[in-house]
């Protein structure tokens, strides 16, 4: 089912950060949210997500629908290893999880499940958000800049494993780079769709 949002209308005081919203993000395909900085992207998202109340308007298309979710910040617990904070949101042995394994082994994370987070690098703490984010059970996934914070060499490797992992699966990702969305048009099996805020 697609997520439509009609005339959706958000402010913080005075300051309108939405107004007269309307968007369908199709089912079944990546659907980018882009605009200028501060325009309301990552608010609307978080509407989304239900971590932000909205004053008018509607959406629907997002009932039952289980969300797994990218933030700005990596939101890892930094005293804990690798595995603790996948078990957050994966049941079962990790170390002999075969989907698990090969997705840490295709991120560069398979010889770090037992180092505490805090060790890790940044863009290495950035795959491990992406990583849990892919194995939480979902049926819609939102990203909010997911690859900032990569160098040019791991983005272009995650961006194409996170792009054939989303293939036939419905996906919001916010971003402000053109060449990311690019990049995903490119490949194939990916329905592309692209939600400009002005």
């Amino acid at each position: 089912m697609d997520i439509l949002v009609e005339k959706l209308n958000k402010s913080y005081g005075y300051k309108m950060v939405l107004r007269d919203f309307t968007a369908t993000f199709k089912e079944g395909s990546v659907n980018f949210i882009t605009g200028q900085s501060g325009i309301g992207k990552t608010t609307l998202i978080r509407i989304l997500m239900g971590l932000e109340e909205y004053q008018s308007g509607s959406i629907s298309g997002l009932d039952d629908k289980r969300i797994s979710a990218v933030f700005q910040e990596d939101c890892l617990c930094d005293s804990l290893s690798l595995y603790k904070n996948l078990a957050m949101v994966v049941d079962g042995d990790l170390e002999k999880n075969p989907e698990l394994a090969s997705l840490l082994d295709l991120f560069g994370l398979a010889s770090y499940g037992h180092k505490r987070v805090t060790s890790l690098s940044g863009g290495m703490k950035r795959r491990l958000a992406i990583v849990r984010a892919l194995v939480y059970p979902h049926e819609l996934m939102i990203m909010d800049e997911p690859f900032k914070g990569l160098d040019q060499e791991n983005k272009a490797r995650v961006m194409e494993r996170v792009g054939h992992y989303l293939k036939g699966k419905t996906a919001i990702i916010v971003t402000h780079d053109m060449r990311e969305i690019d990049f995903f048009r490119s490949m194939k099996g990916l329905t592309i769709s692209e939600i400009d805020l002005k």
